[in-house]
């Protein structure tokens, strides 16, 4: 397996500055590699402060490159690409920032993104994916959080790993809330999608995939799914190659 993921469950932790938890992270997986300008793919970025949604992605990019600067790093932006399907299989790496999971998918689908990104990815271009962007590295959208604010073609999704990811998982019921818990709709999609394991991937985590390995790193347990089984936690460290078949 030539693949290398990095699937963030999210960007910004509580009082801290944007990507500060996962920066060194990103640094050292592509510093491994000897890779300095990055692809950004920005279409699940929508700004509400902003006039149209290609300022948003302008915004976005800089707001990353920003970051990715700080640690020697270097993002260009696939919404400025006069061709984006060359623009990846030109590439070396992939970084997909988050923001609404549905008009990511419905960028990527209409574009023509999934198949060329997918081939790129599995013929060894890196691929670092926070929030919605490790929501498409997984079979479909369906495990998604964010509302469907736009319809895509297909909730088909990269298929870079074979099971499904929640990012910004949590435990607890909100106070005063009286919808369904997120394990309780997890659930949900387990009943409608026997078979499939769900990881509930906390804030503060992220799932490297390397040498055909899988590994989960971060500060907090990861809570596992599958129908007819009961939730599993699994911390950093342990063995969790189960996921990758």
């Amino acid at each position: 397996m030539n693949k290398r993921l990095l699937l963030i469950s999210n960007s910004t932790n509580y009082g801290e500055d944007y990507l500060s938890w996962p920066k060194e992270y990103i640094k050292d997986f592509f510093d491994r590699k000897g890779i300095r300008r990055i692809l950004f793919i920005p279409y699940a970025g929508i700004a509400l402060s902003e006039e149209s949604i290609e300022d948003s992605y302008a915004v976005y990019r800089d707001r990353v490159d920003d970051v990715f600067n700080e640690i020697g790093l270097e993002v260009y932006s696939i919404h400025r690409e006069k061709d984006p399907v060359q623009a990846v299989k030109d590439s070396l790496a992939i970084a997909v920032g988050g923001g609404n999971t549905f008009h990511l998918v419905y960028k990527l689908h209409e574009l023509k993104l999934i198949k060329p990104i997918r081939e790129m990815v599995e013929s060894g271009v890196s691929f670092v994916g926070w929030s919605a962007g490790a929501n498409v590295a997984c079979p479909t959208l369906r495990t998604t959080n964010d509302m469907p604010i736009i319809e895509p073609a297909s909730f088909n999704c990269l298929n870079l790993v074979p099971f499904q990811i929640n990012p910004h998982y949590i435990d607890a019921n909100i106070e005063g809330h009286g919808g369904e818990s997120r394990e309780q709709r997890i659930e949900e999609f387990l009943v409608a999608n026997e078979g499939t394991y769900v990881a509930g991937l906390r804030e503060g985590t992220l799932l490297s995939v390397e040498n055909g390995k899988i590994e989960l790193k971060g500060q907090r347990a990861m809570r596992v799914f599958k129908q007819g089984q009961g939730p599993k936690e699994f911390n950093p460290g342990e063995n969790i190659s189960f996921l990758l078949k």
